[in-house]
Order: structure tokens, then sequence, then C-alpha cells
């Protein structure tokens, strides 16, 4: 998979970090996020995880790196 860095915000030894990419997953577009991996039982009991996918958090601001114009992006404000 070929991936386009968009930004990061830096958190001393690790980075939650944004990419794009042209590939898709599961036949949908996607961007890649690398964040901190969620381990506390009482939040992942809240939530119905398929085998193939992974929970993660990321700091709001992470979200200011997505690409003007795309519908997903977070409004001004």
């Amino acid at each position: 998979m070929d991936l386009k860095f968009l930004g990061k915000e830096t958190q001393g030894g690790g980075s939650p970090t944004l990419f794009d990419t042209a590939e898709t997953m599961h036949g949908k577009e996607v961007y890649v996020i690398q964040g901190w991996k969620i381990t506390d039982p009482g939040t992942l009991a809240q939530l119905d995880i398929p085998d193939h996918e992974a929970v993660i958090a990321v700091p709001k601001k992470l979200m200011q790196h997505l690409p003007k114009g795309d519908p997903y992006a977070p409004a001004d404000g």
C-alpha cells in the first residue's frame, strides 16, 4: 500500500499520524491512521469489534490534516 503523509501530532515517543492512500479496503476509500491502541477492557466491552478491525485513539487535532474539500473533514468553527 502506497501511503501519502498528511500530518502528525507529535506526542513524545509516539506520533499519531494521518496518511492517504489511493487503495481501497472492503470496497471503500480509506485513510490510514496511526494512533494509540485502546486496550481498556471497559472501553472495548462497549464496542462490537470484528476480528479484521482494530480500535485506536488519536488527538482530535490530527483531523485538521484532512484535505480541504473532503466531505469527511471537520467543519470550521
